[in-house]
């Protein structure tokens, strides 16, 4: 999906509802962190677990008002181009640092549930760890009967994203230049393909058969 800051203004609205100071440290970490467990990042910023709970029910909240209020939108070419992988024969999971409930919301507001297999959360994972842990794609990788993290490609726009691509062994992991992190920063995550747009990953996928 296209980002267009729709995160950062969730976090923001959270913090502000929970009294967690909105100070420029903190809105530094929330960029560099992007990717990961919301609840994790607030446990992080808050050190409180309760605290951090709280935080992120009224980030849940925020998000879900962004996305009913019809702000959420596709990254042109990214309907597309699940379309093309799907037609290669490719199964395709979409995983996510969002609770469950955010993430369905989004799905279905995006109307992409006919065109993936399987959507996961840190939550849906056995140790419930989000990115940069590879749990999730590893779930992906068993509940979708794949045979070897070989014939796995991950993308994402984070660095967060990269970094689980590569701890699960995944063969292609491609940083994607339409989030929050710039191409110096996914860079130096060391992915093995930078592209502009999730619309060139079914001829990197084509490229690697």
């Amino acid at each position: 999906m296209s980002d267009d800051g729709l995160v950062m203004a969730a976090f923001i609205r959270a913090l502000e509802r929970t009294d967690i100071p909105l100070t420029s440290p903190t809105l530094e970490y929330v960029t560099a962190t992007m990717g990961q467990s919301k609840i994790q990042v607030f446990t992080a910023i808050t050190g409180e677990v309760a605290r951090a709970h709280h935080a992120n029910s009224a980030f849940e909240a925020a998000y879900a008002e962004l996305v009913a209020g019809g702000v959420a939108s596709l990254i042109p070419g990214a309907f597309e181009a699940l379309s093309e992988m799907r037609e290669l024969g490719m199964k395709i999971c979409l995983t996510t640092g969002f609770a469950p409930a955010t993430r369905d919301l989004l799905v279905d507001a995006l109307d992409l549930r006919a065109q993936v297999d399987l959507v996961i959360s840190p939550q849906d994972t056995p140790a419930g760890r989000g990115r940069p842990a590879p749990d999730m794609i590893l779930t992906a990788l068993m509940l979708l009967d794949i045979d070897s993290v070989d014939h796995v490609a991950v993308a994402g726009d984070t660095a967060s994203d990269i970094h689980a691509g590569l701890n699960s062994g995944a063969s292609v992991v491609a940083g994607v230049l339409t989030g929050m992190h710039d191409e110096p920063t996914l860079r130096s995550a060391g992915p093995t393909h930078i592209l502009t747009s999730i619309a060139e990953l079914p001829d990197v996928c084509r490229a690697v058969r």
